[in-house]
């Protein structure tokens, strides 16, 4: 299980000389669905440039932690802290508005919209002309318009050829399958989150883009300075870039630590095979 550094309410490792403070943290958080436990009891923290996986089998309650703490749900018991401030029960547009973004399992893109388009309308969030401004195209819409349009270009020029400029007048749906995946973190970068939840980002990607798409997720937390909650079931993808590895079964943490130590635990083993280590040596 987790060491003390990794106990909800500690700064976590020196880094650099610094301690790191905690962006996230869910206490003792539990959810339930009338007598579905969907969590229970949960302990988590994610520490400012920390990348940190979340696993386990199908149906352990990865994407409902993500939707806790986006505001989808609203936890029975316990809290979720972001940046020291609780946001448990508070609605997904202001959670998102502090600084927390994410990606879906299943793309949430708008098709039909160009590439430029579908960046520029995670900015609105944070704008403050008002519909009549924007009809009329007065001043403060227009400048808005063209520092929202300018965010969206930096976004975009992070992803390099991938979302390179030609590509930004074309339909999202004209994309491949990974450049949509990559419009889509896109999109929650031109947020400017401090925390980024990437909801199973290699999904469907052969090993050459999940190769890409791992080295991609480091360069975010390294220059774009977000930490990062990622759920994801490969594991080739999980060694490579997580500094930490939480893992869930039925709601409850099951182990936490480094990614050999958790891959090796019993009771992971157990979750995602359903017999022992030492029952599958001896079946061996």
């Amino acid at each position: 299980m987790s060491t003390d550094a990794n106990e909800p309410g500690t700064t976590g490792p020196q880094d650099g000389g610094h301690r790191r403070d905690s962006v996230l943290q869910l206490q003792s958080l539990s959810l339930s669905f009338g007598g579905l436990r969907a969590l229970s009891e949960l302990d988590l923290q994610v520490r400012d440039g920390e990348i940190v996986s979340l696993i386990g089998p199908n149906g352990a309650g990865k994407t409902t932690v993500f939707n806790v703490i986006t505001g989808v749900y609203e936890p029975s018991a316990g809290d979720v802290v972001f940046a020291g401030k609780s946001i448990a029960g508070l609605l997904p547009h202001s959670i998102a508005r502090m600084g927390v973004a994410r990606t879906f399992q299943s793309l949430r893109l708008f098709l039909n919209m160009s590439v430029m388009e579908n960046v520029m309308a995670a900015t609105y969030g944070h704008t403050k002309a008002m519909p009549w401004e924007s009809v009329l195209r007065l001043p403060r819409a227009r400048r808005e318009e063209r520092e929202s349009r300018e965010l969206a270009t930096d976004v975009l020029s992070f992803f390099g050829q991938r979302l390179a400029g030609y590509r930004w007048d074309q339909p999202a749906y004209s994309l491949s399958y990974a450049n949509r995946r990559r419009l889509e973190i896109a999109r929650a970068l031109a947020t400017r989150p401090r925390l980024l939840l990437l909801d199973e980002p290699a999904a469907g990607m052969n090993p050459t883009e999940t190769h890409e798409i791992t080295e991609l997720i480091s360069r975010v937390r390294d220059e774009r300075d977000v930490a990062i909650l990622v759920i994801e079931h490969d594991m080739h993808v999980v060694a490579s870039c997580s500094d930490r590895v939480v893992a869930l079964d039925h709601g409850v943490k099951i182990a936490e630590g480094g990614f050999d130590a958790v891959a090796n635990h019993p009771a992971v083993v157990e979750a995602y095979l359903g017999r022992d280590p030492e029952a599958l040596s001896d079946a061996g």
